[in-house]
């Protein structure tokens, strides 16, 4: 059973040492010797790791003379490009529609704590028919006398 190219290729970047030989090839052509110099197992296990990426249309194996070069194919990393584009789109979307949600937050958070710190101003009291022309002194006590 054949999977559909995007499945083939997550399933051939699924695995590390696939991915490293990617970086490797994003430099140029390099030989399957070359490919394996950095890893530690036998040449039959880079072999295999070489043919998934082959089946995924990851890199291309060419024969010139002795030489196979390898070399990287970019069109399937840019069908997953793609395909994770329109989920950056999305989540782009929300982290926006949050962070205006915190935005919003923090306004009010920052109303409210001035409003508690801001001091209560005394509200001037009045008498009835006090017109503000003469002090009220019914409620203050007699001051003394100097003699």
């Amino acid at each position: 059973m054949v999977a559909d190219p995007l499945s083939a290729t997550f399933a051939a970047l699924a695995d590390p040492t696939r991915r490293a030989i990617l970086a490797r090839l994003a430099a140029g052509e390099r030989s399957v010797t070359e490919l394996a110099e950095p890893f530690d197992m036998t040449m039959p296990a880079v072999t295999k790791h070489l043919k998934v990426l082959e089946r995924a249309g990851l890199i291309t194996r060419g024969k010139a003379k002795q030489w196979r070069p390898c070399k990287l194919k970019a069109q399937p990393l840019q069908e997953v490009a793609g395909w994770l584009e329109q989920y950056r789109k999305f989540w782009e979307q929300r982290l926006d529609r949050l962070d205006a949600y915190l935005q919003e937050l923090q306004g009010l958070q920052t109303v409210q704590s001035e409003q508690q710190r801001a001091p209560e101003t005394p509200v001037p009291l009045t008498v009835r028919g006090d017109t503000g022309s003469k002090k009220n002194t019914a409620n203050k006590p007699a001051s003394r006398k100097k003699l």
